[in-house]
């Protein structure tokens, strides 16, 4: 099975992942309603067995994280209905997510101590097999020969050196990632940057006919019977790892949390001063942006019962999709930047007032068994903070790579590399950058670099959509909207040096060397 991490944003979501309340038949509700308290004593029974095969050592970690995951599980048997109410939604009032150009940028004797308080957190749970590679997406070379890791912390340590300050990046492995990426963070030691990791939790997999687990040992290397249950562990994570008690001891405000793999996700000052000079600082800032066509699934930002709340596709009933997927009615999305207060995060985790919704991920196993997978977003912890707001940023700051036809933007001569931080080309005439989509053919890493003798001129290009087996020579220019489809035993190859300016290439074209 092709295992994705959960840690990853919305566009890591499958199509058949669910909020629970939705998508539930009428005998699914009488079999749970009826199963229920069964169910529950049942997996309080196997967990406690699963505690018992962890070595001494771990035991308590065991016990911790699986309390964890048997409070969630409770909640899924016992939560019934739709977890919000269509009629109940309201639209953000215009002006609800602050401009971001109505920010002030910080004087530059105050940068210093604003840093001072600051904490960079990365979700780094993800695996890069969507894209054909093996171990943590994070090690993946984006720009460069460097990796999404390397580029971060460039970003971080130049921050420090520049301001003689001592911002800590964090990253949050999954037991998948962890092993190798405490392998890589070997070669950062003698850089001026203190680099902390701690693991989300290991949930097991439940088997959906008998909603017990899978696994039956705490030690197994079976990856199968476990998985990383989404960013919202986060939280709790955080503070299980000792690290939140440690940064809040040394005076730290505010961590800011983003997914590793989104290049646009930078220390902002102007945010930073804004959180750290309003009398009741807002204890949870989400990044969001303006909607395009290529961004309709993202979740979105509404108001919900007095309060802000995130309202993700998987919530939406199926005969309003088309209504939130709409770019005229919702006009942002989260971009998964967060902006949180380290003591509002104390606050939430021992009081335990932190909600968020249950994702439901059915998946089906090489060996043809249908496990589910229970999972929280972080942002969707939103409606737990007091004073929660958005900020409406420029898109620069949302430069996600999920598949090889991001990986050509930032690889382009779109954006230039300046102290681990993409730039946009100031030649470029408008500020976003080309939709680009890729075929099968280019999908792994591997086959997309072999596809390309250089990287193209893409300094003028709107639209390119590639289809079937095609190559390009170097030094080769798009400008416009490019498609360009090779039929099924057809080849094409662009030869080195062309322009392709609003062009439609199809059929076969090969190029010999003689």
């Amino acid at each position: 099975m092709n295992d994705k991490n959960m840690t990853e944003n919305w566009l890591q979501w499958p199509e058949t992942a669910f909020v629970r309340g939705h998508r539930r038949t009428g005998s699914d509700v009488q079999f749970i309603e009826r199963t229920r308290q069964d169910a529950q004593q049942s997996m309080g029974k196997e967990l406690q067995k699963l505690i018992l095969t962890a070595p001494t050592s771990q035991q308590d970690l065991a016990r911790t994280e699986l309390a964890g995951f048997e409070q969630l599980f409770g909640r899924y048997l016992q939560e019934t209905g739709p977890s919000v109410l269509w009629d109940k939604i309201k639209l953000l009032p215009e002006g609800g997510a602050k401009p971001y150009n109505d920010l002030a940028r910080p004087e530059t004797a105050k940068v210093k101590d604003l840093l001072d308080k600051l904490v960079v957190l990365k979700l780094n749970g993800g695996l890069g097999t969507s894209m054909g590679c093996k171990g943590p997406k994070s090690t993946i070379s984006v720009r460069n020969e460097l990796t999404f890791l390397d580029l971060t912390v460039q970003q971080i340590e130049h921050l420090n050196r520049t301001h003689g300050t001592d911002v800590p990046l964090v990253l949050m492995n999954s037991f998948n990632t962890d092993e190798d990426t405490l392998k890589v963070l070997q070669r950062y030691g003698k850089l001026q940057l203190q680099i902390h990791t701690f693991n989300q939790s290991r949930y097991p997999r439940i088997n959906r006919e008998s909603l017990l687990p899978i696994g039956n040992s705490f030690t197994s290397d079976n990856t199968e019977s476990w998985y990383p249950p989404g960013h919202g562990d986060v939280y709790q994570s955080l503070v299980n790892s000792g690290l939140l008690k440690q940064f809040l001891d040394s005076g730290k405000k505010y961590v800011f949390i983003s997914n590793i793999d989104n290049l646009g996700a930078t220390v902002d000052l102007n945010i930073l001063n804004f959180l750290m000079e309003q009398e009741q600082p807002p204890e949870f800032v989400m990044e969001v942006t303006d909607k395009t066509r290529a961004d309709v699934k993202g979740g979105t930002l509404v108001e919900y019962e007095g309060k802000l709340r995130l309202l993700e596709i998987a919530q939406v009933p199926k005969e309003h999709v088309d209504e939130f997927k709409s770019v005229s009615k919702f006009k942002i999305f989260n971009t998964n930047n967060l902006w949180i207060s380290l003591d509002a995060i104390k606050r939430v985790t021992d009081d335990q007032s932190l909600h968020m919704e249950i994702i439901v991920n059915p998946k089906t196993l090489d060996n043809g068994v249908n496990v589910i997978q229970l999972e929280t977003a972080v942002g969707a912890a939103i409606k737990s903070f007091e004073g929660a707001m958005g900020i409406n940023v420029p898109r620069r700051r949302f430069l996600p790579v999920k598949t090889t036809s991001d990986l050509l933007i930032v690889m382009s001569n779109l954006y230039s590399l300046h102290t681990g931080a993409l730039q946009m080309n100031p030649k470029r005439s408008f500020p976003q950058g080309p939709l680009v989509k890729l075929g099968s053919h280019f999908s792994k890493v591997k086959d997309y670099l072999s596809r390309f003798s250089s990287i193209p001129d893409m300094l003028e290009l709107d639209h390119l959509t590639v289809s079937g087996d095609v190559t390009f020579g170097k030094n080769v220019s798009l400008k416009g909207t490019v498609i360009i489809i090779a039929n099924h035993g057809d080849r094409i190859d662009i030869p080195a040096g062309a322009l392709l300016e609003n062009k439609i290439v199809s059929g076969n074209l090969r190029i010999l060397d003689h």
